[in-house]
C-alpha cells in the first residue's frame, strides 16, 4: 500500500497505484504540449538560422521541464481525482499561455503585451502551481518536504533568469535563457533522488511513451503543413511517404523494445533507488529523444517545401544549411538518447544504434550536394536498414521480451 493512502493531506487526493494507467486528464493536458511543439517548429522554420535553431531547442527544453514536473506528481497522486485535477487544469492554462506566446519568446511583436515577459510570468505560475501542489500532497512526509525545499532554489533561479532575459535581446537574451535552463536542470539533478516518491513503473513508462507518440505526431504534422498551400504532385507524394517511413522507423525503435525493457527495469529496481533511475532514464534521457523528433520535424517540413514549391526550387536543389542539418541531426540525437537510455536501464550498450548514429553523421556530410528528395531517401534507407537488422538479429530476444516472463532481455 502506498504511504499516500495513510496521509491526511490538506487537499483531496488519491494515491496512484502500481498498475495505474494514464488518465484522460493527462492526455488532455498533453494537447497543449502538441500545440506548443507545433509553434516551436513554425518558429524555427521562420528563423532558419543557427540562432533560431538554438532558440528552438531552448524552448523545447522549457516545455519539457514543464511537462516533466506533472508527470512526477501524477505518479504520486491520480490526476483526475479530488483537488489535483483543478490544479492541473490551472497549470494547463499557464502552459497554454506559454504556447501562445512562443512566436514572441525572443522577439516581441509591435502592440499587445511583451511576449518574453508573458512567457517568463506564465512559466513562473506553472512552476509555482507544481511546487505548491507537491508541497500540499507531501503533508506528513518530512523527507519529501525537505527534498522540495532543496529543489525550490533551482526552480526560482530558473524562472528569475527567464524574467531577467525578457529585458534583453539578441545574444544576451539567448545566453540568459541557457543559464535559466541550466539552473533548473542542474539543480534538479543535484537533489538527492531518494527523497522523491515513486508509486508506479507502469504509469511512468506509459506516460513517457505517450509523449514520444505526441512528438512523432508533430513530425507527421510538419510533413502536411509543409505543403498546405501547394498543389499535390508526385514529388510531394514521394517525399511525404518517405517522411512517414522515417517517423514509423522512430516509432518502431522505441516501442518494439525500449518501452518494454525500460518499464521492466524500472519495476525491478529497488524502491530506494527507483526514483534515481526514473529521473535519469526518463526525465533526462527522454529529452534528447523528444528534442530529436522536433528537430527532425523541421527538416521534414523544409524537404516538403523544397520538392513542392517549384516556383522557388527545383527537384535538383539540395536542402542546405540548418534545414539539412536538422533532417539528420534530429535522428542522430534521437538514436543517442536511446543508447543512453538502454545503458542506464539495463546496462547494455546499444551498438547497432550507436553505429547508425555514426553513419548518420557521415551521411549528413556526404549528402550535401544531393537533391533534397535524395537526402531524405538516404535517411529513410539508413533507418530501414537499422530496423530490418534489429528485427532479424534480435528476433528471439524481442519475442521473449514481449511474450515471456517480465524482465530485461538477455
Amino acid at each position: 500500500m502506498s504511504r499516500m493512502s495513510t496521509w491526511r493531506t490538506p487537499i483531496r487526493a488519491q494515491a496512484t497505484t502500481e498498475n495505474q494507467p494514464v488518465t484522460t486528464l493527462e492526455l488532455f493536458f498533453d494537447l497543449v504540449f502538441v500545440f506548443a511543439l507545433t509553434q516551436i517548429t513554425a518558429l524555427m522554420a521562420h528563423d532558419l538560422t543557427w540562432t533560431g535553431a538554438l532558440r528552438g531547442v531552448l524552448l523545447i527544453g522549457l516545455l519539457w521541464w514543464s511537462w516533466i514536473g506533472f508527470s512526477w506528481i501524477c505518479n504520486v497522486v491520480k490526476a483526475d481525482e479530488g483537488s489535483v485535477r483543478g490544479v492541473i487544469l490551472l497549470a494547463m492554462a499557464a502552459l497554454f499561455v506559454i504556447a501562445l506566446a512562443i512566436p514572441e519568446a525572443f522577439e516581441d511583436l509591435p502592440g499587445g503585451l511583451p511576449g518574453p515577459v508573458v512567457i517568463a510570468l506564465a512559466y513562473f505560475a506553472f512552476r509555482a502551481l507544481h511546487l505548491v501542489l507537491f508541497w500540499l500532497i507531501a503533508d506528513g512526509d518530512p523527507v519529501l518536504r525537505r527534498t522540495l525545499i532543496r529543489f525550490a532554489p533551482s526552480m526560482l533561479a530558473g524562472t528569475t533568469l527567464l524574467l531577467v532575459a525578457s529585458q534583453f535581446d539578441g545574444t544576451t537574451q539567448t545566453l540568459l535563457w541557457g543559464l535559466a535552463l541550466a539552473a533548473d536542470y542542474g539543480g534538479t539533478y543535484l537533489v538527492d533522488s531518494r527523497g522523491w516518491r515513486f508509486n508506479s513503473a507502469t504509469h511512468f513508462a506509459e506516460r513517457h511513451g505517450l509523449i514520444v507518440i505526441i512528438a512523432l505526431g508533430e513530425s507527421i504534422v510538419a510533413i502536411g503543413v509543409g505543403v498546405t498551400d501547394l498543389p499535390i504532385s508526385w514529388p510531394i507524394i514521394a517525399a511525404s511517404i518517405l517522411g512517414l517511413a522515417v517517423s514509423a522507423a522512430l516509432w518502431w525503435i522505441y516501442f518494439d523494445a525500449a518501452t518494454r525493457y525500460g518499464e521492466h527495469a524500472l519495476a525491478a529496481e529497488p524502491a530506494e533507488t527507483r526514483p534515481g533511475l526514473a529521473r535519469d532514464a526518463y526525465t533526462f534521457l527522454h529529452f534528447p529523444m523528444v528534442a530529436g523528433i522536433v528537430i527532425l520535424a523541421l527538416g521534414l517540413k523544409k524537404v516538403l517545401e523544397y520538392v513542392g514549391d517549384t516556383d522557388h526550387h527545383t527537384l535538383s536543389d539540395p536542402l542546405k544549411g540548418v534545414g539539412h542539418y536538422a533532417l539528420f541531426a534530429g535522428v542522430i540525437l534521437y538514436l543517442l538518447g536511446h543508447v543512453g537510455f538502454k545503458w542506464r536501464t539495463i546496462h547494455q550498450l546499444g551498438i547497432t544504434r550507436l553505429i547508425a548514429a555514426a553513419v548518420g553523421v557521415i551521411a549528413l556530410f556526404a549528402t550535401t550536394p544531393l537533391p533534397a528528395l535524395a537526402q531524405l531517401a538516404v535517411l529513410t534507407a539508413l533507418l530501414g536498414i537499422l530496423v530490418g537488422y534489429e528485427s532479424v538479429h534480435y528476433a528471439r530476444e524481442r519475442e521473449a521480451l514481449k511474450h515471456g516472463p517480465h524482465g530485461p532481455p538477455a
